[in-house]
């Protein structure tokens, strides 16, 4: 083969590439033009869509979003017997009857009161350190022996003497609270029973009364009269979720989440006071002996409602 022809061959492939090149490149910029005309009619038709208004027409014109709607908070007095449990208490636990009084000027907000009295029992950990750390050790005819005067300041000494002069109570709590109530709605059984239902949010202040060991200086808390249990008042807030539901037009139950953040002594030992940042024991019993707790009480009940007949919305 002749040089004239190879070179005459190249010269007609790349003449061949370079058209094929040339329509290539038109059919993708025909294609790419498609596409963002095709984006520009979907973009301007969701403009569109979104800038109409709505217009409902036949029976449903004008008509509220929910009809024949069941009233149970609105304009009533809710009154409510009341039995809370503490959770995750370290020594002693808490039974606390109690009554919950509100009056809901919406049905979807109200204003009331909760109360309640404590009855105590120790916890497993409380009745361990009775019988290990105190019954077994016998100090109270052993006191020169080295784990009695080392656990002196902060170990009664006795039978049952934990639960009866040193670990922390919750006597009492008194909270004025605001209640919303965001979520409402029915539970259904089987598709057969039906329950109206709601969901309610609170928040308030309390009042907590507790009993804790009684201050005490340092060379007086290794005697016996230092432990004994002092009734304090203090303040905490308090918020929780409570679930409601109403099988009649007067009368519901249901279950309430309650917590309660403050720093008391629970278990009336020496836990700070001394050291450059009073993380170690001082030999006293004081304020610095408190730590944070965030108490928490899980409430049943049975309420009542005022007037007894129930409003129902248009």
């Amino acid at each position: 083969m002749m040089a004239s022809d190879v070179l005459e061959r190249g010269r007609g492939m790349k003449s061949f590439t370079a058209r094929t090149e040339s329509l290539l490149m038109r059919r993708i910029g025909k294609a790419m033009v498609a596409i963002l005309g095709v984006a520009a009619m979907v973009l301007v038709a969701l403009f569109e869509a979104q800038a109409q208004e709505i217009q409902i027409t036949g029976p449903l014109a004008g008509a509220p979003a929910v009809r024949r709607l069941r009233l149970h908070r609105d304009g009533r007095f809710d009154i409510a017997p009341t039995a809370s449990f503490s959770m995750l208490d370290e020594y002693r636990r808490t039974i606390m009857p109690g009554l919950r009084l509100n009056y809901h000027f919406f049905d979807w907000f109200g204003a009331g009161l909760f109360g309640g009295y404590g009855f105590q029992y120790n916890a497993a950990l409380a009745d361990e350190l009775q019988e290990k750390a105190i019954d077994q050790r016998d100090c109270t005819r052993n006191r020169e022996s080295m784990p009695c005067k080392r656990t002196a300041v902060s170990l009664c000494r006795g039978g049952n003497c934990l639960a009866k002069k040193q670990l922390g109570q919750l006597e009492f709590v008194v909270a004025p609270q605001l209640t919303f109530v965001p979520f409402r709605g029915k539970i259904s059984l089987f598709s057969e029973l039906f329950v109206d239902t709601d969901i309610s949010v609170f928040v308030g202040g309390a009042l907590i009364g507790v009993k804790e060991r009684k201050d005490c200086d340092k060379g007086q808390c290794v005697r016996d009269d230092s432990f004994e249990l002092a009734t304090r008042i203090t303040g905490a807030p308090t918020f929780g979720l409570g679930f409601n539901f109403y099988p009649l037009d007067f009368m519901g139950f249901g279950v309430e989440y309650r917590g309660l953040p403050f720093s008391w002594n629970t278990s009336g030992f020496d836990n700070a006071g001394g050291g450059p940042n009073e993380d170690f024991p001082d030999d006293k019993i004081n304020s610095a002996d408190r730590s944070f707790h965030f108490t928490s009480l899980l409430t049943v009940f049975v309420n009542f409602q005022l007037p007894a007949g129930i409003e129902i919305s248009d």
